[in-house]
């Protein structure tokens, strides 16, 4: 039972929100859904999911919590991969859930920009742009799940970052409930307006903690007439990166994608998702070359995508000049597969996007989110390939991601008699401190799109520059004194530098 506290609180949201906006939680209606966090890493509790309709209701819930001292986690589609978007196991907060708030409210073709509440899926926001002949280019795999406001409370990247950048490059407007339950609405689409501190920005990668967005401002492209796809075997990272200089260079602004995939991420898919992998069976694959098990010798992947402003016909030809160029001048890229339909390029996409559940279903791994200067990228993965294998002969290495913006999902497997209990917990501290020394003498970074959350708020305190905690921690004071927002999440309190999950 509620205390009287709780209680009172939950009869005011109630009065105030109607009576189908609180769910506590009971037998006939659990909150499973909105306790955990997709991975199964963390668990929490809630003293309710409350749910408003519009934005004057997320003003309401935040003024009665805040007058009551409850804390808040505003909650989208709940796809954070860093514990970011679930309760503490207090059971003393209450989940903000945008999930009613899931209108999109404008599209000004002429000003290429749309107008979209932060309960809209992602996948929702981009039919309604291809609905207007437009593009909202953010691509994620989670994008039927997750939604617009929590996109960018992280400032989500996704596969097209190469071209069109990250959720923050494509927002032009916020409207946002501060902690103390006001109202801050710039939706104006503007590209240019410099009145003062662009508090948008401030608010974009905050992760719940500085405010709730509730509505955005989305910059769009014209739709391309064309597009290609290609997956290209590369015999080395290295070989990778040579080919992104020279996709750079022919393809230029119509080069959309660039992604790595090693070996043994593809081998998990085939094992675990032999669905994804058959589908692939009616591609020119080369012989020789298939998603089975691999062995010494056995390439990376690079899958390439390019638009154009004329025909699926002048992609295809653009990417497959690309290829024969490379091919001639190299001999590193035999056997490239060019996508010659629709079905084709998903098939192709479907394989990138399957390693997270495939790793998901394959066990526990040490995830990690890391950026590097795209030129350190083979450097960093042989170092570490080689320092891991010396530290445990049985890990193995799934890495793959966004070769094309420097971003790289270099997990690590342990070997069975590490991956479970403390034996787990400890292998995850030491594997994170060896990849994350690595990261940052590259001049790297240790979340380049997941952001920081629950789960690496102690590396941020212990590897970030004082004076750069120091002025978070004081943008944190000044627009949530109370601590109202997310609390715990980000920052950890001032001198706690212990790194621990």
């Amino acid at each position: 039972m509620p205390s009287s506290r709780h209680a009172d609180l939950l009869q005011a949201l109630r009065a105030a929100l109607g009576e189908q906006a609180v769910r506590e939680p009971d037998a006939d209606r659990p909150l499973a859904e909105h306790l955990h966090d997709w991975r199964g890493r963390y668990l929490g509790q809630a003293l309710a999911v409350v749910s408003p309709a519009d934005t004057a209701g997320v003003a309401t819930a935040v003024k009665l919590c805040g007058a009551h001292g409850v804390s808040l986690v505003p909650q989208g589609g709940n796809t954070s991969l860093v514990g970011g978007s679930v309760p503490d196991a207090s059971g003393d907060q209450v989940v903000l859930s945008l999930r009613r708030l899931n209108r999109v409210l404008a599209v000004d073709t002429d000003n290429l920009s749309m107008t979209a509440q932060a309960g809209c899926t992602l996948a929702e926001v981009q039919q309604a742009a291809a609905r207007a002949g437009l593009l909202f280019p953010l691509s994620l795999a989670s994008e039927g799940s997750c939604t617009l406001g929590g996109v960018l409370a992280t400032n989500a990247g996704g596969t097209q970052v190469l071209r069109y950048g990250t959720a923050r490059e494509l927002c032009l407007g916020l409207e946002v409930v501060t902690a103390q339950g006001e109202v801050w609405s710039m939706l104006k689409g503007l590209r240019k307006d410099n009145t003062g501190y662009d508090l948008r920005h401030l608010l974009i990668g905050s992760e719940g903690t500085l405010g709730v967005i509730t509505a955005a401002s989305l910059k769009l492209y014209p739709a391309p007439k064309g597009c290609a796809t290609a997956l290209v075997p590369c015999a080395t990272p290295a070989v990778a990166v040579a080919l992104l200089r020279q996709a750079r260079q022919a393809l230029d602004a119509g080069l959309t994608a660039c992604e790595l995939m090693a070996p043994l991420p593809l081998s998990l898919v085939h094992t675990h998702l032999p669905d994804v992998a058959k589908a692939l069976e009616g591609l020119p694959l080369p012989t020789g070359q298939t998603l089975q098990a691999p062995g010494d010798g056995c390439p990376w992947w690079l899958l390439l995508e390019t638009v154009s402003p004329i025909s699926d016909a002048d992609a295809q030809e653009r990417l497959a000049s690309l290829l024969a160029e490379t091919s001639s001048t190299t001999g590193e890229t035999p056997g490239a597969s060019l996508s010659q339909s629709l079905s084709q390029r998903a098939a192709m996409w479907r394989l990138r996007e399957a390693i997270p559940m495939a790793e998901k279903i394959a066990g526990r791994m040490v995830k990690h989110d890391v950026g590097l200067p795209t030129s350190r990228i083979p450097d960093f993965i042989a170092h570490m390939e080689s320092a891991l294998r010396q530290r445990w002969p049985g890990s193995a290495v799934v890495c793959f991601g966004h070769l094309g913006d420097g971003n790289l999902h270099f997990n690590v497997q342990p070997p069975t008699e590490l991956a479970h209990g403390d034996a787990f917990q400890a292998f995850e501290l030491e594997a994170n401190t060896l990849v994350f020394d690595a990261v940052q003498a590259l001049g790297g970074t240790i979340s380049a799109e997941h952001g920081i959350g629950e789960l690496r708020k102690h590396e941020l305190a212990s590897r970030h520059p004082a004076a750069a905690l120091a002025a978070m921690r004081a943008i944190k004071q000044a627009l949530d004194p109370r601590g109202l927002l997310n609390p715990g999440r980000m920052l950890t309190a001032a001198g706690d530098k212990t790194r621990s999950d």
